[in-house]
């Protein structure tokens, strides 16, 4: 009888253990990190020149970002801007102007929003408490964002939207992370800005 009560514990443990994680963006992230390693993901790489203009665009299958080290000052700095990138076999090296490489999933809704926001919001709240809030949010479930992304000139050049909605810093200097809706999205030398949603509804 006490065999049998505790695998009933340890199974409503292990329940409970793992519905926690399903919900954790941290988790989720670590997962996706481990995946890109290992078997690489799905997405497309798009550069962008000062106005917008889309200079080149690559899919591939099995898609690895990382920083190149060979270009730190030295081991300690982690300073390099240099993007490695191995598309399957291949690989390709980019620094300079505006990429984002996003994961198959992702849509780009630019023409679904303005390109440019005009919001009032006059309700009151505690500074330090809604940091807390919106910080533990960002780590267990993310919140519901509009990233408006726009070229380092400040030409408007895409938007995603998402129900769940984390950021993350990477390993290369200038970059931005973002698991949205469980897909990934990698900005690199782009200026953005991230809405609550409900700020500009």
């Amino acid at each position: 009888m006490k065999k049998h009560l505790k695998k009933i514990i340890f199974g409503l443990t292990l329940s409970v253990f793992a519905v926690s994680l399903a919900g954790c963006q941290d988790i989720r992230m670590w997962f996706k990190g481990f995946e890109e390693s290992f078997k690489g993901l799905e997405m497309t790489i798009q550069t962008y020149d000062e106005s917008s203009q889309v200079i080149d665009k690559i899919t591939g299958k099995s898609i690895l970002i990382e920083r190149d080290e060979t270009f730190d000052t030295n081991e300690e700095s982690k300073d390099s801007s240099v993007i490695k990138i191995s598309v399957g076999t291949k690989e390709m090296h980019h620094v300079g102007s505006s990429m984002i490489i996003a994961e198959t999933g992702l849509e780009n809704v630019f023409e679904e929003y303005t390109q440019t926001v005009d919001t009032e919001n006059i309700q009151r709240g505690i500074p330090i408490l809604n940091s807390m809030v919106n910080e533990k949010r960002n780590s267990f479930d993310g919140k519901k964002k509009v990233v408006l992304i726009r070229s380092q000139n400040g030409t408007p050049l895409a938007t995603y939207a998402g129900d769940h909605v984390s950021l993350y810093k990477t390993d290369v200097p200038k970059s931005t992370g973002l698991l949205i809706d469980g897909e990934y999205l990698f900005i690199y030398r782009c200026d953005y800005t991230i809405y609550d949603l409900a700020l500009i509804e």
